[in-house]
């Protein structure tokens, strides 16, 4: 099934239906951020879970020459070597991809394939298991792409298959996306599996784990009372936004444009983002 933000569930920076979107976006130094920066400056340990792809850095048509947006790295090095903060990255690529585009070192623990990949700092990793039905789907999928010479737009990892347009001349885009979700639907509702627009493309995979179920792991992790944000882009976001919406967690939107989503708050990258980052490194501890 193809999953979009509802309407019927949005909130924080949500609107009526009628209404445009709230404008200007809200800056890291304003009210609405200042109870949680209090929390976190009174609070001994903090985690901070971070979407890549549009959050840490801008969209590319190659996906390999997605680096951070300047002043990222060096903020999120300063937040770690505060020791007082757990940073987590949740990504819809596969975990090592983001390790090496992040280029920090040591790494923060990342979470990959929407939370069904968790590669440690330390390196070693988890997968979570597929069910037969899901490898189905996907071979299914997979043999249609083949069948329609559509492989080479197809992203295959453990646990999905994303197909990416972006950079696509309007007139392959009009061919290609309508096509591929036309033939993608009615497997996903065979296997019982998801079909997920995202921004650039389309990704059937699992239900489960999403990105809420990573972000509710975390939290059963953490000490009740520790100040937790998540940061994301994305429909992909969706999830962990909506999971965390009865929690004390801030949940911030990061994009150039607002729309409508669970989260509580919007902020524009970059320069919105690297003063959250910044505002945060100060408050635990560390330097901007």
């Amino acid at each position: 099934m193809t999953r979009t933000p509802s309407p019927e569930t949005l909130r924080g920076l949500s609107v009526p239906s009628g209404s445009g979107p709230p404008s200007p976006s809200l800056s890291p130094a304003q009210p609405q951020f200042q109870g949680f920066f209090d929390r976190l400056s009174s609070h001994p340990a903090s985690a901070l879970a971070l979407d890549y792809d549009g959050t840490l850095a801008p969209f590319h048509i190659d996906r390999n020459a997605a680096v951070p947006w300047p002043g990222v790295r060096k903020a999120i090095q300063t937040i770690l070597a505060s020791r007082q903060t757990r940073i987590v990255l949740i990504s819809g690529r596969q975990a090592e991809e983001v390790r090496d585009l992040l280029g920090v070192d040591p790494p923060p623990e990342i979470w990959g394939i929407h939370g069904r990949q968790r590669l440690f700092p330390d390196g070693h990793a988890k997968m979570a298991p597929l069910r037969r039905s899901d490898e189905q789907g996907l071979e299914e999928a997979t043999a249609w792409l083949r069948s329609h010479d559509y492989l080479r737009y197809a992203e295959s990892k453990p646990g999905s298959i994303a197909v990416h347009w972006r950079g696509l001349a309007a007139g392959q885009l009009a061919v290609l996306g309508p096509t591929v979700h036309a033939a993608f639907a009615p497997i996903a509702e065979r296997s019982g599996m998801s079909l997920l627009e995202f921004d650039g493309g389309l990704e059937l995979r699992p239900l489960e784990p999403n990105k809420g179920s990573a972000v509710r792991t975390l939290l059963g992790e953490l000490p009740a009372g520790t100040p937790f944000a998540f940061l994301g882009d994305d429909t992909t976001d969706e999830d962990a936004f909506l999971a965390l919406r009865d929690t004390d967690a801030l949940t911030v939107l990061v994009r150039p444009e607002w729309r409508p989503t669970n989260a509580q708050l919007w902020i524009r990258p970059p320069e919105q983002l690297l003063s959250f980052l910044q505002e945060w490194a100060v408050r635990c501890g560390g330097h901007s």
